[in-house]
């Protein structure tokens, strides 16, 4: 067995100074390659994240018989468009990597192709995350999905097959579930609607608009989406704004960290995202939006955040879906804030790359932090001094960056074991954290 990497050595002290612009949303990015490869015609993207989990979707798209040009930082890129029903059955295993959004998307653009066969798998991490979640609603409209524990684990095989039209209310608030339910819808038999118990990231909803789905919002903020199936989607040109997930980490340790002013560029304010700038207001944050636009359909501002005093917050079932992946970050907020911050209804951050609640709350306890730990969340007392300690991202990217923002204010070097892992979101993040520290 290979030897572990050294840990990366985090040093104490400095403050964040400048301007930094941050890669491409995630979420977007698999959408933009997903729906291009369904489309007719070419898709161009620009800004596209160049990292692990978009790098996997791209090469399932290419199995499949669709051309995606090569992904790199700072590089346009194409998909030709194989048209709704062009998907060819692969020559082997579809493989997801570590991207939960790959393999739940994918059950439902490959549930429909008819008389071909599928095959999904994972890393370790993957193979542990619930399917399931996906999978029955999908059968719901008549798909043949086969895995471990009864569907639910991969490996998943899917047997493509006709569908049918339905009303399907989903089983979590989950974008990556209702995503995959339209995907499925567009040929089905029959007009599907699905059912949010709470609303949930729109990219999907907006994006499918632009490429020509004939898609219908409607009911309580939205959570009500009906697709028709028939038109045919066209390849479009789509401008990736920076994700406000890998912007978080920057806005808190601005927060947080004495002396701090920074600015984030061209930021994703999409208002199903933007729960981090909610919660940073609540707590006395000194932030502000600058220059906002739109852009291809989605809002974009820049975002400057300095240092301040900060107070608790509190963070409730019906917010977390805005906000779902930032909670680690915010955990290390609520150590510097005055007061006792609790974070509820949170039970989702148990089935994402790791078990995010256990993981956060073991490792900024490895640093000093008053917190417990509860099923569904976290309660933090601060303000807590932290110290420097030997911590491990245990493989999750937000875990390694909300760690190296805990660094920024902690006594003493930090030791960070596993800091690769941040590639999967944001493969730049340690070259950011070296040029703006000051």
């Amino acid at each position: 067995m290979a030897a572990r990497p050294a840990p990366l050595v985090l040093p104490a002290g400095g403050s964040l100074r400048g301007r930094v612009t941050v890669p491409g949303d995630k979420s977007i990015s698999h959408r933009s390659l997903l729906f291009g490869a369904i489309a007719e015609g070419t898709t161009h993207i620009e800004g596209l994240l160049p990292a692990e989990d978009p790098l996997s979707t791209a090469a399932c798209l290419r199995a499949m018989g669709v051309a995606v040009s090569a992904i790199s930082a700072g590089q346009p890129v194409t998909v030709e468009g194989v048209g709704l029903d062009g998907l060819r059955e692969p020559a082997d295993v579809l493989d997801c990597g570590n991207s939960g959004t790959t393999m739940r998307l994918m059950l439902g653009l490959l549930a429909g192709r008819e008389g071909r066969h599928f095959v999904l798998n994972g890393d370790a991490s993957l193979r542990s995350r619930p399917m399931g979640r996906v999978g029955d609603p999908l059968a719901q409209m008549g798909a043949v999905i086969h895995g471990r524990q009864g569907g639910n684990l991969a490996p998943l095989a899917v047997q493509g097959q006709p569908l049918h039209g339905s009303v399907i209310g989903t089983p979590v608030a989950s974008a990556q579930v209702k995503s995959a339910l339209l995907l499925a819808a567009l040929t089905a038999e029959g007009p599907t609607t699905v059912i949010e118990p709470a609303p949930t990231r729109d990219h999907s909803e907006r994006m499918l608009r632009a490429f020509g789905a004939d898609l219908e919002v409607g009911g309580d903020l939205g959570r009500f989406i009906t697709v028709r199936p028939g038109p045919a989607l066209r390849g479009q040109t789509v401008v990736v704004p920076g994700d406000i997930s890998s912007a978080a980490f920057w806005l808190v340790a601005a927060a947080i960290t004495p002396g701090a002013d920074l600015t984030v560029e061209n930021v994703g304010l999409n208002p199903s995202r933007t729960g981090i700038l909610d919660v940073l207001a609540a707590m006395g944050a000194r932030l502000s939006v600058l220059h906002a636009r739109d852009v291809a359909g989605e809002p974009v501002g820049d975002l400057r955040v300095q240092h301040g005093p900060l107070r608790a917050f509190r963070i409730k079932e019906a917010m977390i879906p805005r906000l779902v992946d930032e909670i680690p970050v915010l955990a290390v907020a609520a150590c510097c804030a005055e007061g006792v911050s609790r974070i509820s209804g949170a039970a989702e951050l148990r089935v994402k790359e790791t078990d995010r609640l256990a993981v956060m709350a073991r490792q900024l306890t490895l640093m000093g932090a008053r917190l417990e730990e509860h099923a569904d969340g976290l309660s933090i007392e601060g303000p807590t001094p932290l110290h420097g300690a030997e911590v491990d991202s245990e493989t999750d990217h937000r875990v390694a960056m909300s760690l190296a923002v805990a660094s920024l204010v902690a006594r003493g070097d930090t030791r960070l074991g596993r800091p690769e892992a941040a590639a999967v979101s944001y493969p730049g993040f340690w070259d950011d954290l070296a040029r703006l520290r000051h």
